[in-house]
C-alpha cells in the first residue's frame, strides 16, 4: 500500500475533553484527516482510528479521560488509538500504559499526527489484530515547546474557533497548564487574518477567539491583542466575534472601548476570577485584587450594559478557610455577572499550591461548590428574564433536539425556534419569549 492511499476509505472517531481550544484543535485534526480520505464514523460503524484529545485541569478531568479511552477501545477494538492533549503531555507514560492505547502525542507533536498515523497504517493496514499494539509515547519537555500550531475549524457547529495563542507564562500555584502547554506563543496577525478570511469564504459567520491566555497575544511576534482584534474586525463576511476567555489584568480599557464600538465584537466576555477573597488570590499568585476585578466588571457594564459576563471560580483551594470562602461568596454575589463556572480544587502534582498547609475536606468543597452553583443559576435566570419580550438578532444552527433550532443572541442568550432548514447559519431577528420546557433557552418567534 502506498503512502498516497494509506488513509483512503478509513473511518475515524473523535472525542474531546476540556476547553474550547481543545475542541478547535480536534476539529483541525478532523479536517486534516478528511483531506486525505478519512471519513468520520456514523452511528453503528467501526472506526479504524480513534483520536482522544484530553484535559488535565483536575484529577476528575484525568479520570474522565481514562474513562473515555476505555470506552472507545471497547467500542472500536481494531482501531488505532491516539491520545493527545494536556493529560497526554503531563503523564505520557501513564496514558501509554492504558490498554488499547497505541500512540501518545504531547503538545509539540500534535501537528505531526498525520505522520505518525501514516507510519502506523502502513505497518498494520488491517487494524490492531494484524500486529502488536505499539504503545509509543512522544512528549517533549514543555521548556522545549516552541511551535505555534494554527487551528481554525468549526467541526459540526456553525461557529468557527480560531486559535490565536497557546501556552502560559503565569504559573498560578494551583495550575499545571504551563507544564502541559508550554510557554506563551502565538501566530502573526497576518496569518490569523488569513484564517479568518478563509472561514468567511467557507460560509462562517461567527468566530470565537481561543487560546490558553489570549490577552498575552504578541509575545512571539511583537504585536498586541488590541491590534489583533482591530485587524479581525475588518475581515469581510464575519459578522460576529467572541472572546472566549481573557485574564482581567489583560482585558484593558483600550480593548473594552474598541469592542464596545466595533463592527463585529459581541458584548460577551469570559473573565477568570478564581476567588473573591484577596488573601486567596495572593496564595494563588493571581495578578489582580478583588477591587480591580470589580472595577473591570463595572467598566464592561458601563460600556456595554447588555454584556453577558461569565466568571471562573475555584472553591476549596488550599488556604481557603471558611471565613475566606464567605468573603468570596459575598463578593461574587454582589458582582453584576451573568454566570459562574465553578470548579472544585484538585491537587495537581508539581504545583506550588501543595506547599500551602491548610487543606479543605472534599465534603466541604462539595458544599461550597453547590452554594456557588445555586448562586450562578440565580444570576443566569435573572439575566435571561431581563430580556423576555425584547427583540434580538440570533445566529441559528441545527440542533440535536427534534423540531427546533438553537442559536445565540449578540449577548449570548441561548434561543430556541421551530426548525426551518433554510435558516441554518443565518442571522435572523426574533422576539424573545419565556423559557423552554427544560429551561435551557428562551423560546422565540421570528420577526
Amino acid at each position: 500500500m502506498t503512502k498516497a492511499s494509506v488513509f483512503e476509505g478509513k473511518k475515524a472517531v473523535y472525542f474531546t475533553l476540556g476547553c474550547k481550544l481543545n475542541f478547535a484543535e480536534t476539529s483541525t485534526v478532523g479536517r486534516l484527516l478528511k483531506q486525505v480520505g478519512v471519513h468520520t464514523v456514523k452511528k453503528g460503524e467501526q472506526a479504524d482510528i480513534c483520536i482522544v484529545n484530553t484535559c488535565s485541569v483536575t484529577e476528575v478531568a484525568d479520570h474522565k479521560c481514562r474513562q473515555a479511552i476505555h470506552k472507545l477501545v471497547k467500542q472500536h477494538p481494531r482501531a488505532f488509538v491516539v491520545v493527545t492533549g494536556c493529560y497526554a503531555q503531563l503523564k505520557p507514560e501513564q496514558v501509554a500504559a492504558i490498554e488499547g492505547v497505541d500512540l501518545v502525542l504531547g503538545a509539540e507533536q500534535k501537528g505531526q499526527i498525520l505522520h505518525y498515523l501514516e507510519e502506523r497504517l502502513l505497518l498494520f493496514p488491517e487494524g490492531r489484530e494484524a500486529g502488536d499494539a505499539g504503545h509509543e509515547s512522544h512528549a517533549v519537555p514543555t521548556k522545549d515547546i516552541r511551535t505555534f500550531v494554527p487551528s481554525c475549524s468549526c467541526g459540526d457547529r456553525t461557529r468557527y474557533f480560531l486559535k490565536v495563542q497557546d501556552g502560559c507564562d503565569y504559573y498560578c500555584t494551583y495550575c499545571t497548564i504551563p507544564y502541559a502547554r508550554g510557554r506563551s506563543r502565538n501566530g502573526s496577525i497576518a496569518s490569523l487574518v488569513a484564517q479568518a478570511e478563509k472561514a468567511a469564504f467557507e460560509g462562517g459567520r461567527e468566530i470565537v477567539l481561543t487560546g490558553v491566555n489570549i490577552g498575552d497575544f504578541g509575545k512571539t511576534t511583537g504585536e498586541s491583542f488590541l491590534d489583533l482584534i482591530k485587524a479581525l474586525d475588518r475581515v469581510e463576511g464575519i459578522a460576529r466575534y467572541r472572546i472566549s476567555s481573557i485574564e482581567p489584568n489583560l482585558l484593558t480599557d483600550e480593548v473594552l472601548e474598541y469592542c464596545a464600538g466595533s463592527r463585529a465584537f459581541m458584548p460577551h466576555f469570559h473573565i477568570p476570577l478564581q476567588s473573591g477573597c484577596d488573601e486567596v488570590l495572593k496564595l494563588m499568585h493571581r495578578r489582580y485584587t478583588t477591587a480591580f476585578f470589580a472595577d473591570k466588571v463595572a467598566r464592561v457594564k458601563e460600556l456595554m450594559s447588555d454584556a453577558f459576563i461569565g466568571v471562573d471560580v475555584i472553591v476549596g483551594t488550599r488556604g481557603e478557610t471558611e471565613d475566606f470562602f464567605e468573603q468570596a461568596y459575598d463578593f461574587i454575589r454582589a458582582l453584576d455577572v451573568s454566570q459562574l463556572h465553578v470548579f472544585s480544587y484538585s491537587e495537581r502534582p508539581g504545583t506550588m499550591a501543595l506547599k500551602i498547609s491548610h487543606s479543605v475536606p472534599s465534603e466541604e468543597k462539595h458544599r461550597r461548590s453547590q452554594r456557588l452553583l445555586e448562586l450562578s443559576d440565580a444570576k443566569w435566570d435573572a439575566f435571561y428574564r431581563n430580556y423576555i419580550g425584547e427583540e434580538a438578532e440570533v445566529l441559528l444552527e441545527k440542533s440535536r433536539t427534534k423540531g427546533v433550532m438553537h442559536g445565540f443572541t449578540n449577548n449570548y442568550i441561548r434561543v430556541e425556534v421551530p426548525v426551518s432548514e433554510d435558516l441554518d447559519n443565518q442571522i435572523v431577528r426574533v422576539r424573545l419569549g419565556d423559557f423552554n420546557q427544560d429551561r435551557s433557552a428562551l423560546c422565540a418567534t421570528l420577526l
